[in-house]
């Protein structure tokens, strides 16, 4: 397939698989682009909601423009690095396992901080404060940095640390926004394995890209939606969304040490002689088949006998969800929508083999026995 095509299959894939895919994956990172908000004080306090200001909604349009523009850079770069050097650039399973814990962590940070800025310090009065996305947090009468502490009128601030400097929202934008590609969806990884076999810069280029502006409009909603909840008077709505986000930190946590395969208990748990087993083939070689389902491979566990090779045959029905990238013996594997693609295994010794979905949330065994 050349660029254009390669370009207009991304685009097809995000908007129609990537949309709820990854806004549910990367979306925790847009809570790094929220300004804290104020929380007013006193008997006649009030805090303005900033959603009406022009400046304030300027401000959230720059730092949502700069993730969207952070991601679909790292999207293009990475996607002509994967055609021009193919599979060597591509990270193994361990590794983006470790990615994925730490994008987790970072999501939680954000998240974590968002809940305690929800108890900030606010002057009363009709004043409005500067800007979130100023330097400092000070008086736009008086220039006092301490937050309105030193005044006798009525002003009033945002509750950003009083005196400390803020980095620049697009500056931060750009960062998480380059950060998405730690945490890749599934269908990242099934796009980013079509710029490896296009086998050109320009194509790989071409589908990454296409694949970024896809899946655009839901996430720029989805910030849109966190900066403006975060700095009205919803802070009930605010906080659900910290700890939604602080759930999606640990959930992807949770999917990095799963596609590591260093969560304790991890294992298969059924016996032997309580699962399927593969069948004899022509030439010695077993197969079984292995139905990759929206929530997760069927059968979960299946048994082999060791010292024979092994042939995996992987349906699909309709399947738009993550077990489409199988990551098996160190390899992707991205299977059709609906169809079928098979596995050819070595023989192997007794023991369990462990395979997963590109992002480690579900996984199978076969029992070699």
């Amino acid at each position: 397939m050349g660029p254009a095509a390669l370009f207009a299959s991304g685009l097809a894939a995000g908007l129609a698989a990537g949309t709820a895919s990854c806004a549910a994956v990367q979306g925790g990172l847009l809570v790094g682009l929220v300004r804290p908000a104020a929380t007013p004080s006193g008997p006649s306090a009030r805090a303005e909601p900033s959603i009406g200001t022009t400046g304030e909604a300027r401000a959230d349009t720059s730092a949502v423009g700069a993730f969207l523009t952070g991601r679909l850079a790292a999207h293009t770069l990475l996607g002509g690095l994967l055609g021009l050097a193919g599979s060597a650039v591509r990270l193994g399973a361990s590794v983006r396992a470790v990615l994925l814990i730490g994008a987790g962590l970072m999501v939680a940070v954000h998240a974590i901080r968002l809940l305690r800025r929800r108890g900030g310090v606010a002057c009363v009065g009709g004043h409005r404060g500067r800007s979130a996305s100023a330097e400092r947090t000070e008086c736009a009468t008086c220039g006092d940095p301490t937050g309105c502490s030193g005044c006798s009128g009525d002003h009033a601030v945002r509750a950003a640390a009083p005196g400390r400097a803020t980095r620049s929202p697009v500056g931060r934008g750009l960062a998480l926004g380059t950060a998405t590609l730690l945490v890749p969806c599934g269908v990242t990884i099934s796009m980013e394995v079509a710029a490896v076999s296009s086998g050109s810069a320009l194509a790989g280029a071409a589908a990454m890209a296409g694949f970024a502006l896809g899946t655009a409009p839901a996430l720029a909603a989805l910030g849109l939606l966190l900066r403006r909840l975060a700095s009205s008077r919803l802070a009930v709505l605010a906080a659900v969304a910290a700890v939604a986000a602080l759930a999606a930190g640990l959930f992807t946590v949770a999917s990095g040490l799963s596609l590591g395969g260093w969560l304790p208990g991890a294992g298969p748990a059924a016996r032997a002689d309580s699962v399927p087993a593969a069948s004899a083939g022509p030439g010695g070689v077993q197969r079984i088949t292995i139905w990759a389902t929206e929530r997760g491979f069927r059968p979960g566990i299946v048994t082999a006998r060791a010292g024979l090779p092994l042939e995996i045959v992987f349906r699909t029905q309709d399947n738009y969800g993550c077990t489409r990238t199988v990551t098996v013996d160190g390899r992707d594997v991205v299977l059709p929508v609906t169809g079928q693609d098979a596995v050819r295994l070595p023989p192997r010794g007794t023991g369990d083999l462990r395979y997963a979905c590109g992002m480690g949330m579900y996984a199978g065994f076969i029992r070699f026995v």
